[in-house]
């Protein structure tokens, strides 16, 4: 596919360090967001979304949930049709599997092609390139845009058909989920018998436990730096659809379970914004949490 425009729709947390990899690569990109502010600082900005499809032969999306992208595509409007016909669309955010699969049949009923890729990773491996994409589709249309990725990801992994990139991200994000509230747990254990938490870090780090989101998070918690990288609000709504995803298939997942009550509580505390381990702070603000002792 010879590709003369590249759409970028979506410059949060992620979506912002994406496209600016993405323009650092001289791919030639037009940029939208709903907050038009931060757009100018990536590459050439549209105001009118439209106008980015109108222009681009290839659209990425790396948009906050399922209305989100379904408001920038019209889907179920009269601008649907004529917005995407002729474009390759490519979903890199996190939306539930059904959507996905939905969403593929009425783009190639409309002439559009589709593209599923959503992404491990937050912002820090955003930044640097680092992301790990899950890839779904035609495996001719994902042939088309593969070039695309390279500046984005440190690495992509053909999933199948759609919507098994979304499900294998998921299917991550279950190990994920129950990694960070565990190290959360383990922090507060050795604070609590007044451990060393920078040595306790170390040792983590030196042993079999030692892996990139422990080295990222570790230092994070003994700081108690809850600035955000992936926030709990969107922690929350991705082990949300792992919840739902389960229920579909009668799948009890115990750990999920305890995981989505407890940044549930995170969040109606407060703390929706602050980066996944301020999970902790929900623990700590239960009665009698600073009486524990040895």
């Amino acid at each position: 596919m010879d590709i003369s425009r590249v759409g970028f729709a979506g410059l949060g947390s992620m979506g912002e360090p994406m496209a600016l990899n993405l323009a650092r690569a001289g791919i030639p990109l037009l940029v939208w967001n709903r907050t038009p502010g931060k757009a100018g600082r990536v590459a050439e900005a549209v105001e009118d979304v439209a106008e980015l499809f109108a222009r681009c032969d290839v659209v990425i999306l790396m948009l906050k949930d399922a209305d989100a992208v379904d408001a920038v595509l019209d889907r179920g409007g009269p601008a649907f049709g004529g917005r995407v016909a002729g474009r390759t669309i490519v979903h890199m955010g996190t939306t539930a599997p059904g959507h996905s699969r939905d969403l593929e049949a009425e783009l190639l009923a409309a002439g559009a092609k589709y593209v599923e890729a959503p992404v491990s990773g937050s912002r820090i491996p955003a930044e640097a390139g680092e992301l790990v994409a899950m890839l779904a589709g035609d495996p001719g249309t994902i042939e088309e845009v593969r070039e695309l990725f390279a500046p984005m990801c440190r690495e992509t992994v053909r999933c199948g058909p759609v919507p098994d990139g979304l499900l294998m991200k998921l299917a991550v994000n279950v190990h994920l989920t129950a990694v960070v509230t565990s190290l959360a747990e383990t922090v507060r254990f050795a604070r609590a018998h007044e451990l060393d938490l920078r040595l306790l870090a170390d040792v983590l780090g030196a042993g079999q436990l030692a892996s990139p989101i422990l080295r990222v998070k570790a230092p994070k918690l003994v700081e108690e730096d809850f600035a955000p990288q992936a926030s709990i609000a969107n922690v929350l709504a991705n082990v949300e659809l792992i919840a739902a995803a389960a229920r579909e298939t009668g799948l009890e997942l115990p750990l999920i379970e305890a995981s989505h009550a407890l940044y549930a509580e995170t969040a109606r505390l407060g703390y929706g914004a602050e980066d996944m381990v301020a999970v902790i702070r929900a623990l700590d603000a239960r009665p009698h949490s600073e009486d524990e002792t040895r």
